[in-house]
């Protein structure tokens, strides 16, 4: 059976980027209401997505500089909305 693989839309930042491949990995989640990136805290999500920007890095931009922007992102997201009311 012949597989093609789906092209992901033209991203203009590395920041954009990393942003996809983490939602697309299921690493990250949006707030419904105010839109702020959540961590999900799924580690095997967090290793797809690094196996992600190793494997398949945007042009121009080395596998070594893809997983570094998908960590720093990574580590600069909580896993609460800052602007929920806590529960």
């Amino acid at each position: 059976m012949l597989m093609t693989k789906e092209k992901r839309p033209a991203i203009r930042t590395l920041r954009g980027w990393a942003i996809s491949i983490l939602q697309e990995a299921g690493a990250i989640r949006e707030c419904e209401e105010h839109s702020w990136m959540q961590d999900r805290a799924d580690p095997h999500a967090r290793e797809r997505a690094l196996e992600i920007a190793r494997q398949d890095p945007p042009a121009g931009v080395t596998p070594d500089e893809a997983t570094a922007e998908v960590r720093e992102l990574l580590y600069s997201v909580g896993d609460t909305c800052p602007e929920c009311p806590p529960s």
